[in-house]
């Protein structure tokens, strides 16, 4: 798409749009073709079914999840491509791959090479030819059986992974300091911008984790803007084992305040360690603004345990005033390494 779809539109997009909610599960009573408040509301359920933005726009992103949520396991061919293929289908076969013993990967419904593989050790186990192709015969084999066990391997290898490291020294973590270059982010009352006091956050972070035996990589370089995939991607290929996203929050209403993490809903290594880090910071004297679960491009696309970590709203007077404070940037960048080790070194 090469715009944006909003309220008060007229177009054969807009019914699109509209059919691939109600496909979706979602009714709506707008006039076909019109985008008025039932489509817009229909809209915003359906993002925050999704975990993404919910601001009853279709850009990009949620353009991308409407035609994700539109395939169903047995649509199509599912194989290992380039671009890699996406969807609720490719989400439903990792899901039933992982659940019969088979390590499709994490369930983020893009089928990559691990994806690939477990179809590969399921097609040969029950005599189909081993081209790692979920075609109909697989399909057919896998939707006779059972599915009902109460973990999966993605997420016994995301614990096993943290488990054998037993401590800090020699993990690969990625840090990710939000924004960068011509993008300022958010500019805080006092004028300092998001880029800069994530940056500052970024360098502090990576001296603490380095410090206790951690090898660290930056996304970016300070002048560079990246999009979201090309961080993911950055991070996958130096073969990161940690992925930590660094952003200030920030809202229209002046008094929105506090600290809040997100991970990805299907991981739970990024659930433990999102929670960890928001207890630490919490600790600081920042009030809880809770761990979420969300389906943001960087925790989706990236292969290890990623979080988002937001310790304040830079629109928030009290808040910015901690976040530029040099000495306050120590304090969050001790909290959340202190977080990363307890993560690996804590398993109770």
């Amino acid at each position: 798409m090469t715009s944006l779809i909003r309220q008060g539109d007229r177009s054969r997009q807009v019914l699109d749009v509209q059919t691939r909610l109600r496909q979706a599960g979602i009714e709506l009573t707008d006039e076909p073709g019109h985008f008025g408040c039932p489509t817009e509301h229909a809209l915003r359920a359906f993002q925050q079914r999704r975990g993404i933005m919910a601001d009853g726009i279709v850009g990009w992103h949620t353009w991308a999840e409407l035609v994700e949520a539109s395939w169903r396991l047995g649509d199509r061919s599912l194989y290992l491509t380039s671009p890699l293929v996406r969807g609720d289908d490719v989400l439903a076969l990792q899901a039933r791959l992982n659940a019969l013993g088979y390590d499709a990967g994490r369930e983020d419904g893009i089928f990559g090479r691990d994806t690939a593989d477990a179809v590969r050790s399921f097609q040969g186990e029950y005599g189909i030819p081993e081209d790692g192709i979920c075609g109909s015969r697989t399909y057919a084999a896998l939707v006779g059986l059972r599915t009902d066990r109460p973990d999966t391997a993605a997420h016994l290898r995301e614990e096993l992974s943290r488990r054998e490291r037993g401590g800090l020294h020699g993990v690969m973590v990625a840090v990710d300091p939000g924004h960068g270059g011509p993008d300022l982010g958010t500019v805080g009352p006092s004028g300092a911008c998001e880029a800069d006091l994530c940056w500052d956050l970024a360098q502090k972070l990576a001296a603490r984790l380095a410090g206790v035996g951690a090898r660290v990589r930056f996304t970016r370089a300070e002048p560079e803007d990246l999009d979201m995939t090309a961080r993911a991607r950055r991070a996958n290929d130096i073969g990161a084992e940690l992925f930590v996203s660094l952003h200030l929050n920030a809202h229209d209403q002046e008094p929105a305040e506090g600290a809040s993490t997100y991970f990805f809903p299907r991981s739970g290594a990024g659930e433990l360690l999102a929670g960890r880090i928001l207890d630490h910071l919490v600790d600081l004297g920042l009030r809880d603004c809770r761990s979420h679960a969300r389906s943001y491009t960087v925790l989706k696309e990236t292969r290890m345990p990623a979080v988002i970590v937001e310790p304040g709203f830079i629109t928030n007077p009290d808040d910015a005033k901690k976040l530029e404070d040099r000495d306050f940037r120590g304090f969050v960048a001790d909290a959340i390494a202190a977080a990363v080790r307890d993560y690996y070194e804590g398993f109770d």
